[in-house]
């Protein structure tokens, strides 16, 4: 989002916050965060009392995207020491009532807003847009370029190597890479010295999580089924060559905490012989429970990860979860990162 859409949203946010009787002012960037890159820092009150927020400004939130966002905001917050307040320009009821399950504060610029302070509360959902006033979602990277950089997170030595090792592992084509690694290097991404280095971070794999869950994530799912024997998932025989675990299930694997409601497998496609055992029907419109999903893998198979060989990488385990934005599967995303991505991600 280019600085002055950002600075109207924000200023629209705000006005719409002052119609519910609050006291809005933008403050200077505190001494502590300097090293932060925030959209805005905020103080809201009523009366003698007031919050300090830290802002991020967001176009549009989906149900895809509502977890990445959520676990960005609560990494802002870690680091610069005050409440995140989300600002975006129209969040519907459904989105609206899922962020404040998540205890996370926000505004649009149509009025809606969640906020707690010491002197207010603010809860308003089900205000329309004005007319023509929504933006299109920032389509910061393209799928190429959210391919490339899934490669990178995965094997950040691969920055430095040559454009068609990096094609392979990301499986893409050899001329797309040159343009999509200079788009990393346009944003800050990927540094350029004697030799290219990913810039890694938090922040960088919550900003991936986010456009994969936007641009990208929809595209992979191949088909939905019903597992008559959704219970005796882990005793599937799955051959690692062909098809790995991903989502919820690949999570309880890597951290044995979360019971998956949803089984994610990602294959070019199922054996027939699993179908057969497991069962296994198309889903139709109304099913909920039981759900096998069929995701098509969107990496090359050169592509180096560590850990275990019958999940998906832990990046994009992260990714899936933060995407259902349930409160538990966002809660076992953070436990997923501290196990297995915060050495070379951390936040900062």
């Amino acid at each position: 989002m280019n600085r002055t859409t950002e600075a109207t949203l924000l200023d629209r946010a705000a006005q719409a916050l002052k119609g519910h009787g609050l006291a809005v002012a933008v403050q200077k960037e505190p001494r502590t965060g300097r090293h932060l890159r925030a959209d805005a820092w905020l103080r809201v009150g009523k009366g003698k009392a007031h919050v300090d927020y830290v802002v991020e400004a967001k176009r549009t939130v989906t149900p895809a995207t509502l977890g990445a966002a959520v676990m960005q905001l609560r990494h802002i917050a870690d680091a610069a020491g005050r409440p995140p307040l989300l600002v975006a320009d129209y969040l519907t009821p459904p989105i609206a009532d899922q962020l404040r399950a998540n205890q996370q504060q926000f505004a649009d610029t149509a009025g809606n807003a969640y906020l707690e302070g010491p002197a207010f509360l603010v809860y308003v959902t089900g205000r329309k847009p004005k007319e023509g006033k929504v933006t299109r979602p920032n389509k910061t990277f393209t799928a190429t370029g959210l391919k490339v950089l899934f490669a990178l997170i995965c094997d950040p030595e691969l920055a430095d190597a040559p454009h068609r090792t990096i094609a392979a592992a990301a499986a893409v084509a050899l001329g797309a890479v040159p343009a999509a690694l200079a788009d990393l290097q346009q944003l800050g991404k990927l540094l350029v010295a004697t030799k290219r280095r990913l810039n890694g971070d938090k922040r960088l794999l919550d900003e991936w999580a986010l456009a994969y869950a936007r641009a990208l994530r929809g595209k992979t799912l191949l088909a939905t089924y019903v597992a008559q024997k959704f219970d005796t998932w882990q005793k599937w025989e799955l051959d690692p060559a062909q098809a790995r675990w991903g989502g919820e299930p690949a999570a309880h694997l890597l951290v044995q905490y979360l019971r998956p409601g949803v089984l994610t497998i990602y294959t070019e496609k199922l054996p027939p012989r699993l179908m057969v055992e497991q069962r296994l029907v198309k889903a139709g419109r109304m099913a909920q429970e039981h759900l096998v999903e069929v995701r098509k893998p969107f990496w090359g198979e050169t592509l180096r990860t560590e850990g275990r060989v019958d999940t998906v990488p832990p990046a994009l385990v992260y990714a899936d979860l933060l995407a259902t934005g349930d409160g538990r599967c966002i809660e076992t995303a953070q436990m997923v990162y501290e196990q297995y991505l915060a050495g070379l991600f951390p936040a900062r």
